[in-house]
Parts: structure tokens; C-alpha cells; sequence
């Protein structure tokens, strides 16, 4: 099973289909076992869906800006 880091570590492939079946499976297991991941992934993905709102759009940069702060912020 994922540990929570690695669930955190592998969010924002998530958020972009990008997984394997394999891992796919393993993050939804342990998304259904822990609650905190849970809201971790659920906030996550209200922050993407905000972007786009918070100005006219966000560009590629902005986004990677995010991206980067978010992973600097798992290794905590």
C-alpha cells in the first residue's frame, strides 16, 4: 500500500490521468482508507479548478510556479 508521501508525491500525475492502471488502483485504495489524503487530493483539485478564475487564465509558467511550490512543499 502507498504511504501518504507517496500518494502526495505522485498528486499531481493524478490530477492529469497520467498513472498507470496499477498505480491508479494503488492511489484509490489508499484515497478510500485515508481521509487525510482524501481532502488533500479534493483540495488540490478545487485549487486547479480555481486557477483559471483567480485572472484571465493562467499561463503555462503560473502553473509550473504552483506545481513546483506544491512538490517543495511534500517533501516537508
Amino acid at each position: 500500500m502507498l504511504s501518504c508521501r507517496e500518494l502526495v508525491n505522485h498528486a499531481d500525475r493524478l490530477l492529469e490521468d497520467d498513472l498507470s492502471f496499477s498505480a491508479r488502483i494503488a492511489i484509490k485504495f489508499h484515497l478510500l482508507l485515508c481521509r487525510h489524503c482524501r481532502r488533500y487530493v479534493k483540495q488540490l483539485r478545487r485549487l486547479v479548478a480555481a486557477i483559471p478564475f483567480m485572472h484571465n487564465k493562467a499561463t503555462d509558467e503560473e502553473v509550473h510556479k504552483i506545481m513546483d511550490c506544491i512538490h517543495s512543499h511534500r517533501n516537508l
